[in-house]
């Protein structure tokens, strides 16, 4: 009797389908497939700390990112346009991957790492920055990311100010900030809007040059 041969199985979907109709590969993501509409509603609706917080409303990626772009230009005021968008750009992989807390990041290694690796890429490609974020620049942000974590950690998530000390570093002395999480479309209105007002900035100074 002759043995029926089973038809080759189809490769897995690594794309994403977003709402504005592009189809993100995820293994090799295009920047042409990128667009900050999407990015917004995507971060608006991803939950930081995977929505264990206090309030209504998560407390979203979108309102973390407006905050942190707001820390880095005040610890550092003599950065420029660019170096504000990257830092309002720093999370947006995971508009497609999630926010994946630390001790899940530390599990996966590597594999994660590849994927948001060329996720931000192919979004810093897509909006005229550099590839790849300058060594200074990037402690700069992880600096402010800190900062930020550290009031959502005691004034959302339940962490005692002596135990977000331990993960995140005491916050400079002097500086305070009062969380409210936003509802989704609220955060995306607020992403949006400053995206925008940084793009004006650096089209105005390539005009004048």
């Amino acid at each position: 009797m002759k043995q029926s041969v089973k038809p080759p199985r189809a490769p897995p979907r690594v794309w994403q389908r977003m709402l504005s109709g592009r189809r993100l590969d995820l293994a090799h993501p295009s920047p042409m497939d990128i667009e900050i509409e999407d990015i917004a509603h995507g971060l608006a609706r991803v939950a930081r700390w995977n929505g264990q917080t206090r309030g209504e409303h998560a407390f979203s990626v979108a309102e973390h990112s407006v905050m942190v772009e707001a820390l880095v230009r005040k610890l550092e005021p003599g950065l420029g346009p660019q170096d504000w968008m990257t830092a309002l750009l720093h999370d947006s992989p995971e508009y497609v991957i999630g926010d994946m807390i630390s001790p899940f990041k530390a599990i996966l290694g590597e594999s994660y790492k590849g994927v948001e690796a060329r996720l931000q890429e192919a979004v810093h490609i897509r909006f005229g920055l550099k590839p790849v974020t300058p060594a200074g620049l990037k402690k700069v942000i992880k600096r402010a990311d800190n900062i930020c974590a550290w009031f959502e950690a005691v004034q959302l998530a339940g962490f005692a100010a002596s135990e977000a000390d331990g993960f995140f570093g005491t916050p400079p002395e002097g500086l305070r900030l009062t969380l409210a999480p936003l509802a989704p479309t609220q955060a995306q209105a607020a992403f949006l809007a400053r995206f925008a007002e940084i793009e004006a900035v650096l089209v105005r100074r390539e005009t004048a040059s």
